[in-house]
């Protein structure tokens, strides 16, 4: 894997870039999630990832996490938590299916059963089993 993974939208308006490469993927199948066939890969806001271009947001209905995509392609590129933790940093994720398959295929993917509330879910895979 390389130093940095980057993605973006189908027209490359709204961009993430991952300095260094996550640990693994996340497929979540709550009602967003699952509609939105999103791959998360989590971290901190201005840390590791950074966010550009115009985006609308959709805020969930539990107020605590706030969907971004692109206002042009409708792409969903990241999410990120609306409250600052008292240390200051702002959790989030970007969606992994923006980055280019061969930056991300061999991440193990963790599986987390939202519809069912089984979390912490379990590995299994990788990320290009998932591409197909």
């Amino acid at each position: 894997m390389s130093a940095a993974v980057e993605g973006s939208c189908h027209c490359g308006a709204v961009r993430w870039h991952w300095a260094g490469a996550p640990e693994s993927a996340t497929a979540c199948n709550c009602g967003l999630c699952r509609r939105a066939a999103a791959l998360w890969a989590y971290g901190w806001e201005g840390e590791a990832i950074t966010v550009s271009g115009p985006t609308r947001s959709f805020l969930r209905g539990d107020r605590e996490i706030e969907f971004h995509h692109c206002p042009t392609c409708g792409g969903l590129a990241y999410w990120r938590a609306v409250a600052v933790q008292p240390d200051g940093r702002r959790r989030m994720a970007v969606n992994l299916r923006m980055a280019e398959p061969e930056a991300v295929a061999d991440l193990p993917v963790r599986h987390v059963d939202m519809l069912r509330g089984e979390v912490p879910g379990y590995v299994k895979g990788r990320v290009a089993d998932l591409w197909f």
